[in-house]
């Protein structure tokens, strides 16, 4: 059975940037399963896995545009140090701000004696990332998954929508 959408995919995978500089990988832990087509991975992961049947590896390079997206300088912002009073913040913390936009998630790149560096892009905008990856299997969904948009394991999702 090939992948294709609404098709139940479980993969092993890791995830390097192209410098072979390794982010992730479920190779030591459990496989990933998900329901193809729903979004559930970056775009040029699921585009690279249609077609693909159970027992094939293969190793594909995403650019930024099919993954976390370009950087833009514009998401860094300088923010005074005093709105951040009581807190103990450090370079690498992540944090929920409210903006113009709505909510967006930031990081603490930088901390000067008057104010705080945040980056408002994800950490991997901007980085080509190299996926190896290993199909396990691939099966149809269920109609309860089609209808709830995700894999259930054993025994169900624990939700009736």
């Amino acid at each position: 059975m090939q992948i294709a959408p609404n098709k139940v995919v479980t993969m092993h995978y890791t995830v390097s940037t192209k410098e072979d500089v390794q982010i992730d990988s479920s190779r030591d832990g459990k496989p990933m399963s998900f329901l193809h087509g729903q979004h559930f991975l970056i775009k040029g992961l699921e585009d690279a896995l249609v077609g693909k049947v159970a027992g094939d590896k293969f190793v594909t390079e995403v650019a930024p545009a099919d993954a976390y997206g370009e950087r833009h300088d514009e998401l860094i912002q300088l923010v005074p140090k005093n709105m951040f009073d009581g807190m103990d913040v450090e370079v690498g913390m992540q944090f929920r701000a409210t903006t113009d936009d709505g909510e967006q998630s930031v990081m603490i790149i930088d901390i000067t004696d008057d104010e705080v560096v945040v980056d408002g892009n994800h950490p991997l905008s901007g980085v080509t990332l190299k996926f190896d990856v290993e199909v396990l299997a691939v099966r149809d969904a269920s109609e309860q998954e089609l209808a709830h948009g995700h894999v259930h394991g054993e025994g169900g999702c624990g939700h009736d929508h």
